[in-house]
């Protein structure tokens, strides 16, 4: 039994968070809206039939009402014309008719209540009805409004989410880049120092290569020089170039 009352409890548990996800709040007030009027009518169907009864019986008074007067003169005539067993025979129908008058009279007022009633009861209800329909239009707006603002909010997180992805992207390029600096100042400061070669200079080695072979090539050209010096001769000796056009 234990676990056939938990089974029923979670589906119904089940069922009702389904049915939660379908329900929707604006037509479930609208269908009570439009029950409560279809009972607001049958309560002014009600009043009409039970009218419409009181008026019948009210036609059929009248009519009694007007055959006991009728027999009651009748009963007069029959005396004054001494004819005393045609009288009592009148006064014996006089009174039938009176005692259904009577009956009559006690329905009509049971009817006159009932109607009395059923109005009060449908003007309390159309009172409800109204207020149900006035505080119906309020919920409703109130939750479309709920649902609206549940609609931006969302879309607010959403974008704030996507923003808080585009900040840290932003942030990761930023140290990365720093790091791209810093890596690239490092090895140019390696390289200025020699601990690195650059492979880019001309003939490679390290700066002390270089500088070795900048005072070789230094130490050449000075040489190279010397020489040229010595096979032209000092500049007092060098030979007198005629000027273009002289007869010498």
């Amino acid at each position: 039994m234990g676990i056939l009352n938990r089974m029923t409890t979670i589906f119904k548990a089940k069922v009702n968070h389904s049915l939660d996800k379908m329900e929707n709040p604006g037509e479930t007030l609208d269908y009570s809206y439009e029950r409560q009027l279809s009972q607001l009518q049958n309560f002014k169907r009600g009043i009409v039939e039970v009218t419409t009864a009181k008026k019948r019986l009210e036609l059929q008074a009248s009519s009694l009402r007007a055959d006991v007067s009728r027999m009651d003169n009748q009963a007069r005539q029959a005396l004054a014309a001494d004819r005393e067993d045609l009288a009592r025979t009148v006064l014996v129908r006089k009174q039938t008719a009176q005692e259904q008058l009577n009956n009559l009279d006690g329905q009509i007022a049971q009817l006159n209540d009932q109607q009395q009633k059923l109005s009060d009861a449908e003007a309390r209800l159309s009172a409800k009805v109204e207020a149900f329909r006035t505080q119906k239009e309020v919920i409703k707006a109130q939750y479309s409004a709920a649902t609206a603002q549940v609609k931006i909010g969302e879309s607010v997180t959403g974008i704030s989410e996507e923003m808080a992805d585009i900040g840290n992207a932003i942030d990761r390029a930023q140290n990365r880049t720093a790091q791209m600096q810093a890596r690239a100042g490092a090895i140019d400061e390696l390289v200025n120092q020699g601990v690195l070669a650059d492979v880019t200079a001309v003939g490679g080695g390290n700066d002390v290569d270089r500088q070795l072979a900048q005072i070789s090539a230094a130490q050449g050209v000075d040489a190279e020089l010397a020489a040229m010096k010595a096979q032209i001769g000092a500049p007092g000796q060098r030979p007198q170039i005629a000027p273009p056009g002289s007869g010498s």
